[in-house]
């Protein structure tokens, strides 16, 4: 995470609140090209950005977790995120990670690398990615304060992804998505684990 010092702070509009936080977000997604509820935030304290570096900084009382429905994915937002933007990208995001099977893996960028098709891709520091839909992370959803500590397998989530799986719920998209994720972390990890032989 990037220390927010006074010399940053001094170059930065800063605003402190959750309703103008989130109107500031919304609106700074937008401007970047980017879907306007990749940050479903709750209960904002600050919100700062420094136009000529695209730097932003954002505060919440608690972590959170959402849950993207269009995709099956969860999502934790930490106290405080911190990230560059720049048009149809967000780089050096730290503060947020998403639930890879049973693992939660830290975000690193998000990239809107077709527009025109409406493809996004979301990548780790250590390189894994996935891209989806932009449109499923269009508006925002409720979200839940983070209670019990990361990494506790979700029952009901595992249940609701098998369920998908075995095609009982949800569309075919949804279904494809989830199966070619998993493909890919499998295929991955079988890399890593022949790599190291």
């Amino acid at each position: 995470m990037v220390l927010i010092t006074e010399e940053i702070r001094a170059k930065a509009m800063i605003v402190y609140g959750d309703e103008i936080g989130q109107e500031k977000t919304v609106f700074l997604l937008q401007e970047v090209g980017l879907p306007t509820g990749l940050l479903p935030l709750k209960d904002i304290i600050e919100c700062g950005y420094v136009e000529e570096t695209g730097f932003v900084w954002l505060k919440q009382k608690k972590k959170i977790e959402h849950k993207f429905q269009k995709v099956g994915r969860q999502v934790i937002y930490g106290t405080d995120i911190t990230a560059y933007v720049e048009k149809y990208k967000i780089k050096k995001l730290t503060g947020v990670k998403v639930k890879e099977l049973m693992v939660w893996v830290t975000l690193g960028d998000i990239v809107v690398e077709d527009p025109e098709n409406g493809k996004i891709t979301f990548r780790s520091p250590t390189g894994l990615f996935r891209t989806f839909p932009a449109s499923a992370f269009d508006g925002e959803g409720p979200v839940r304060e983070i209670k019990e500590p990361m990494g506790v397998l979700d029952k009901k989530n595992t249940k609701e992804t098998n369920e998908v799986k075995e095609g009982m719920v949800g569309n075919e998209d949804k279904k494809e998505a989830i199966l070619a994720m998993e493909g890919m972390v499998v295929n991955e990890v079988k890399e890593a684990i022949l790599a190291k032989e």
